[in-house]
């Protein structure tokens, strides 16, 4: 039998998909914007006819259909290891379930029998005429769920981009196929304030000509890229590839010339961004996408010079402990890639890794600066692994400094209205006047 007969006969609709499932299944869902659509949404239309379905899987950047309040959880029930948007009231009201791990973690997790995967539902570019498709935007945990699968369902959409990397399935790895033509998910460029503006800049201001980025999501890392246009000879190693990036590779700021993992190319997990990224991601062999245990290994990551890591936080205590996940014991977040990332750029000769925040929430009522955190609240890079703070009143250096010099700096870029609480609060609990 040919692949193409192959293929023909195993297109089947998204119900008919639910229809596979048994009892208890876990399944294994398409990462960030590159999920599968069809397929949720056909699970929830027939949730009555299924019993202990779990829909599994990281940051969800869609509609979370699985995740909606009409979803009874004795037939559908959704576990994350990064509580999104669309996820986090699932969460928090006990309709969902959440599993502390590094991103990296998920595949080797998974070939392991951590967690154990009976369905894979991914979402690839069409077939080439070899075959072969494609895992397009998403390329993470993809493989890893297909190699140890019971049931592989796959939907294929012309509107994926074909991708280069370690992104090749071929159609005999796919058990059946529900064809699509959804556009994909999308997530449009953050609003820049002059908050995130200042902090761009003093960002950038650390970026050396040559050296390799990493960016993370959100208005931060978005206003870095604009003040990034007068750098040289940058390089791009980066779980997520967004639109900033697309920008600085056109622009030429880009050029992975001095890269010493993959010279010459971009490389990433995992895109979200506009259409015209997906677009531009389509057959580009100047980005190359591979699965988050290699991209993300923190020993590959540092094996390039200068490697340049930017990550966000919701709290930091005076230790210097960063706080990006929980709010009040609240998941709101996961740890994602932030301590491969770390630790990688630390590791890097002349490497740098900043943590980059907002110095107040809730329109300036609450210091994100604290002198320790509340109870329930999860650290999710160490003081240890902590180099650089970043808010609008400027950088903290804190690698390398005792205990005092630490609570000192961060408390200079504090909001001036905190900084004598913050203070007397460290006083009182750690004892050291300062």
């Amino acid at each position: 039998m040919s692949w193409q007969e192959y293929y023909n006969s195993r297109i089947i609709t998204a119900d008919d998909a639910i229809k596979l499932l048994k009892k208890g299944d876990l399944v294994i869902n398409g990462h960030g914007t590159g999920e599968p659509q069809l397929l949720p949404e056909a699970l929830v239309r027939n949730q009555d006819s299924v019993e202990g379905i779990v829909v599994a899987h990281g940051i969800a950047l869609g509609p979370s259909v699985y995740c909606g309040e009409d979803v009874d959880p004795k037939h559908v029930e959704h576990l994350t290891v990064f509580a999104g948007t669309h996820t986090r009231k699932a969460i928090k009201e006990q309709r969902a379930r959440f599993v502390p791990m590094h991103f990296s973690d998920c595949p080797i997790a998974m070939r392991n029998g951590i967690i154990k995967v009976d369905v894979a539902w991914t979402q690839v570019s069409p077939p080439d005429k070899h075959g072969f498709c494609t895992f397009g935007i998403s390329c993470d945990y993809e493989r890893a769920a297909v190699e140890t699968a019971r049931l592989v369902v796959a939907e294929v959409n012309p509107n994926m981009p074909r991708t280069f990397g370690d992104t090749l399935i071929h159609v005999s790895q796919i058990d059946y196929f529900v064809l699509s033509d959804r556009p994909l998910i999308e997530m449009k460029k953050p609003a820049i304030g002059s908050v995130e503006s200042t902090i761009g800049k003093y960002v950038a201001d650390l970026v050396e000509d040559g050296a390799t980025m990493q960016f993370g999501m959100g208005g931060i890392p978005n206003a870095i890229v604009g003040f990034l246009k007068e750098k040289n000879d940058l390089g791009i190693n980066s779980e997520l590839f967004s639109d900033g990036a697309m920008e600085l590779m056109i622009s030429g700021n880009v050029t992975n010339k001095y890269k010493k993992v993959h010279p010459g190319k971009s490389t990433t997990t995992f895109a979200a961004g506009t259409k015209e990224l997906y677009e531009w991601l389509d057959n580009n062999p100047a980005v190359e996408f591979y699965p988050v245990d290699y991209l993300n290994n923190s020993y590959v990551i540092a094996q390039n010079d200068k490697v340049f890591s930017v990550n966000s936080a919701l709290q930091i205590d005076l230790q210097g402990q960063v706080a990006a996940e929980t709010i009040n014991g609240t998941q709101f977040s996961g740890i994602g890639g932030q301590m491969d990332f770390v630790r990688g750029a630390t590791w890097s000769k002349g490497g740098k890794s900043v943590i980059a925040l907002p110095s107040t929430a809730k329109g300036g009522t609450i210091s994100r600066i604290v002198s320790t955190f509340k109870p329930g609240d999860a650290v999710t890079t160490p003081r240890n692994d902590v180099d650089y703070v970043i808010t609008e009143y400027g950088v903290a250096h804190l690698r390398g400094k005792d205990m005092q010099e630490r609570a000192r700096l961060l408390i200079s870029i504090a909001a001036p209205e905190f900084r004598d609480q913050l203070r007397e609060e460290y006083q009182q609990i750690y004892k050291y006047k300062l």
